[in-house]
């Protein structure tokens, strides 16, 4: 059975979400404010804590960074009536995993919510390093930690998780909606700039200060890391 925590403070909401998740094999934890969604998420395991952002006590930003410092493998999905670009960018920028808007179609929670159950009953990826490498650039899964010619380039758990997709899928153009569901395992409405606004930034960080650029623009295409010293066959 999956275990899930839910902190939201509309006890209509936490009926709705109940009612809609009935018929999955999960059971449901609710905290109606921030502090008690902190303290559950502290104390008790979870395979999905579904966040509101603005909670009583403390917000869901703040629950999210505090749990991240205990805890950086447990999925947390945000649902928020917050439906900006940047509020979703922020939601990320807290080491969230997953974003849903308000108000939100139940069959899509549904989706999302099966979709962590499927990854959390696949056997673990066995990897024949704990390094990725490409050019001078390097990836360490264990440590999660990234350098470029030795440099070490400070991430945060979501650029960490972009850099990581776009060097598995190193020389090969990749579209934002392949970024989506396979860096956020989401899919947002394709006007939203959270793609291009991540790039940026790992662009500014991993780029920055090089002669040589590795992540490059394809337009109307996405995005490619290659090495431009590299010439075609």
């Amino acid at each position: 059975m999956m275990e899930i925590l839910l902190v939201e403070d509309d006890t209509a909401v936490v009926s709705l979400i109940r009612r809609g998740l009935a018929e999955l094999d999960i059971n449901i934890s609710v905290a109606l404010n921030g502090p008690s969604g902190l303290e559950m998420a502290l104390a008790n395991a979870y395979d999905l804590i579904i966040l509101d952002v603005m909670l009583p006590g403390m917000d869901g930003l703040k629950v999210c960074r505090n749990i991240r410092k205990a805890n950086d493998q447990v999925p947390i999905l945000i649902l928020s009536a917050l439906d900006q670009p940047e509020d979703i960018v922020d939601g990320f920028e807290n080491d969230a995993d997953d974003y849903l808007t308000k108000p939100f179609n139940m069959e899509e929670l549904k989706a999302r919510v099966s979709r962590f159950s499927r990854k959390r009953n696949q056997a673990p990826e066995v990897l024949k390093s704990n390094l990725l490498v490409f050019a001078d650039l390097t990836l360490d899964l264990d440590s999660k930690t990234a350098k470029r010619a030795n440099n070490q380039i400070a991430l945060t758990a979501t650029e960490f998780r972009l850099l990581e997709y776009l060097i598995r899928n190193a020389k090969r153009v990749v579209s934002r909606m392949d970024i989506l569901e396979n860096v956020w395992s989401m899919e947002f409405n394709l006007s939203t700039n959270v793609v291009d606004v991540y790039v940026n930034y790992l662009r500014n960080k991993v780029d920055k200060g090089y002669e040589k650029k590795l992540l490059h623009t394809m337009v109307g295409m996405g995005y490619v890391l290659k090495d431009p010293d590299e010439t075609a066959n």
